[in-house]
């Protein structure tokens, strides 16, 4: 019983995190919004410019500049980690606008039984943001 309550609760995370995988990529806010909480937070820096910001926000320059507009996008989660309605899931980002890479750190809980993101850090891996 234990491993299909696993099993269940692992797909349903890997559903959120797709959510954002394909709502980054193509400028779907509705995607994204389904995915994360919305007092969600994002962390992270990019050449050394810290883009802490409310993932409203992040939203916004998702839907302006989405992730796969260089026609290169692929996103990969690395791993999943779930304790009870707690989970954290690595995803290594590849392409995004073009040539950049990043890996993201997903905070995720499961909230009135519907998994969303509540907290979203990233590691800047490489390639400069379009612009710069």
């Amino acid at each position: 019983m234990a491993t299909t309550e696993a099993a269940t609760a692992r797909e349903a995370i890997t559903a959120t995190v797709q959510q954002y995988i394909d709502g980054a990529s193509s400028g779907d806010a509705a995607k994204l919004k389904d995915a994360f909480h919305p007092d969600a937070w994002m962390f992270g820096s990019v050449g050394g410019q810290r883009m802490d910001m409310p993932i409203t926000q992040m939203i916004d320059l998702v839907v302006e500049q989405p992730l796969g507009s260089g026609g290169a996008y692929e996103a990969r989660i690395t791993s999943i980690e779930q304790e009870g309605d707690a989970a954290t899931v690595r995803l290594e980002e590849t392409g995004a606008w073009g040539s950049v890479s990043f890996v993201d750190f997903f905070s995720l809980a499961q909230i009135d039984g519907s998994w969303k993101i509540v907290g979203k850090t990233f590691a800047h891996t490489g390639g400069e943001l379009p612009g710069t």
